[in-house]
């Protein structure tokens, strides 16, 4: 079944840092359950004419960076619009890393905040 165009959009980081890793992971929960539609941000940072129509549909947006970086940010941003909800996942107190995963006790306690923001304010 196609999702809800009235669920919100997530996109997230998914670079190769466990950070960005965790965010993409996060982002996935959420759309397999069906709490949010995920969209390829590499697509509208790639100016993807379907993936940019979609971002730029007017649906509340959710933006999962693993970083300072922001590269979520930054790609919605090329296109003029700003996300609804911004998590970045250093702000939790988490540290990048390269060629490591993510514990599981930080996605499960990330989620947690995740399904909260996604039910009370997306």
């Amino acid at each position: 079944m196609p999702p809800s165009p009235n669920l919100p959009l997530v996109y997230s980081c998914s670079g190769c840092s466990n950070l960005a890793q965790l965010a993409n992971d996060l982002a996935l929960r959420l759309d397999r359950d069906g709490l949010a539609e995920m969209s390829c941000i590499a697509g509208v940072g790639g100016d993807v004419p379907v993936l940019v129509k979609t971002a730029c549909s007017g649906r509340p947006i959710i933006a999962v960076d693993g970083c300072h970086l922001h590269c979520v940010r930054n790609c919605l941003a090329r296109h003029g619009v700003k996300a609804a909800h911004e998590v970045t996942l250093t702000e939790y107190g988490l540290k990048k890393r390269y060629g490591q995963d993510a514990p599981v006790q930080d996605f499960e306690m990330l989620y947690e905040e995740l399904q909260f923001l996604v039910r009370t304010r997306a």
